[in-house]
């Protein structure tokens, strides 16, 4: 039998499964955990209440914190929707799996044809898969799951409803459910009768069904640092409060569904964000507003519950840690490195290794050491914002390289539109945030922050002689990584 066109399950020995999960009794590791990876839509690391938010409302994931591993230094590799989900599916980075940028209406891109993407292999070792709402990657071959649920996108608690027939059969054999919820994105017109129109954020003045509303004052938000504190900017967070609080409502209902089916105690339960939030100054750049996002993993039995873990992980590493936790990592290199090599002229058509590693020793350990490094890679958002940038990124420093330095930094269409942003050019303010609006639009080749001292990203030390050494070791790291993930753009460093 052929183990990858087949659907044969791999199960781990008891002894091995118990010793990953000791809270777990036999009963429950008779076969492989389920996984429900939760992926919301520009919700950022501030605006959660495990997090520190004192005014937003998010009890479900408040409460799945202290159940689960709550992570301060996770990152998106690409803070734009296609990119980073195909990051997220493949373990691979977008410069390299092709997802170079929006896969909608003209944007049109698109992942290579032959990249094995996780609802693949985890298919192939014996799970059943399933997606519900925002997809927003292509083509549908290379993330095949094999049953699509309908469901509003907008409506996460009748996404949790219509999830539970899916979720009942499969209580006898592991299954993944990939649920991603268009909230807290932009969207849905204006608020016409409010004097600064802010975005709706979904909200819906009918409301949806299922859900309580949840309503915020412009003056009860809490502003982040990296926005401005303008009328403006509160009346569109309050909107977009409302959208979180609605997503958490709806994620809540899903666990309500676990627990209800008897799947809870065996279920790995991951829930993240694509990237930042959708104002200027985090979604699309690669600050660490756009880049470093919530991010809670519940192990089977609860095991670490209610711990949290400084170790700097990336969506990378998503789909090398699922297939390891499923007992199918070692299967899935060994197929790879059995495949002919293919001509360097052709479609890259697979990869030996992945870009990302797994995390699970952070799992069962999380102060675990050797997770102190992290590398970043954009290129496009919508087709018109061509503006390639590599990171690196460690406990102390990180460095920026804008490729595309001497082009203005362009514009997602949404983010220009917003009158958050509006009010900042209509006003004629020269800061958005800590930074002045002159730097956020040119922005030199480098830039280097001393993250320890300079966590909100201010002080460029990149042309200080004092940092010449640091900023040199840095350069050497991103050419590294590149090297090791097949970056195209590698050739910038002679080229131009």
């Amino acid at each position: 039998m052929d183990l990858f066109n087949s659907k044969l399950i791999q199960v781990l020995p008891l002894s091995v499964l118990a010793a990953a999960f000791p809270a777990v009794n036999e009963a429950q590791v008779d076969r492989p955990p389920n996984i429900v990876m939760i992926v919301s839509d520009d919700h950022g690391l501030d605006d959660l209440g495990c997090y520190g938010n004192t005014s937003i409302k998010t009890p479900n994931l408040d409460a799945l914190a202290g159940e689960g591993i709550r992570f301060t230094n996770a990152y998106c590799t690409s803070a734009s929707c296609s990119a980073s989900r195909s990051v997220i599916l493949t373990g691979l980075y977008n410069h390299a799996n092709g997802q170079y940028g929006h896969e909608h209406s003209f944007h049109h891109f698109s992942t290579f044809e032959n990249i094995r993407s996780l609802p693949v292999i985890l298919a192939d070792n014996g799970y059943s898969t399933a997606r519900i709402g925002k997809y927003h990657i292509a083509p549908e071959s290379v993330y095949f799951f094999e049953n699509v649920i309908p469901g509003n996108q907008r409506n996460p608690h009748e996404m949790a409803v219509n999830s539970r027939a899916f979720l009942n059969s499969n209580r006898n054999n592991p299954f993944f459910l990939y649920f991603c919820t268009s909230d807290p994105h932009r969207g849905g017109g204006v608020v016409e009768d409010d004097p600064y129109r802010p975005d709706r954020f979904g909200n819906r003045d009918e409301g949806y069904e299922g859900i309580t509303e949840t309503h915020f004052s412009p003056d009860e938000v809490e502003v982040p640092w990296y926005l401005p504190d303008t009328p403006a900017t509160r009346a569109e967070l309050a909107q977009y409060y409302q959208s979180v609080a609605r997503m958490d409502q709806g994620i809540g209902k899903l666990f309500e569904i676990l627990k209800e089916e008897g799947l809870w105690e065996n279920t790995v339960v991951m829930y993240l964000s694509d990237n930042g939030i959708a104002f200027h100054g985090a979604k699309t750049n690669l600050y660490d507003p756009a880049m470093r996002l919530p991010f809670i993993v519940k192990m089977p039995g609860g095991d670490n519950g209610g711990t949290v873990t400084q170790a700097m992980v990336t969506w990378a590493d998503l789909t090398p840690t699922i297939l390891d936790l499923a007992g199918a990592l070692e299967n899935e290199l060994a197929y790879r490195k059995s495949l002919p090599v293919e001509p360097s002229w052709a479609v890259p058509a697979r990869h030996d290794n992945f870009h990302g590693r797994t995390f699970l020793p952070v799992l069962r350990k999380p102060d675990a050491a050797g997770y102190d490094e992290i590398f970043a890679s954009h290129t496009f958002h919508e087709i018109t914002m061509y503006y390639p940038m590599r990171v690196v990124e460690n406990r102390d420093f990180k460095l920026i390289w804008n490729i595309a330095s001497g082009l203005s930094y362009p514009h997602a269409s949404d983010l220009w539109e917003s009158s958050t942003w509006q009010y900042i050019i209509e006003s004629d303010i020269d800061t958005y945030g800590k930074r002045p609006v002159a730097d956020y639009l040119e922005r030199p080749k480098f830039e280097l922050f001393n993250m320890a001292e300079d966590p909100y990203e201010t002080v460029n030390l990149a042309f200080s002689p004092d940092y010449a050494g640091i900023l040199e070791e840095m350069k050497e790291r991103i050419k590294y990584y590149q090297e090791k993930t097949g970056d195209p753009w590698i050739n910038k460093w002679v080229h131009e």
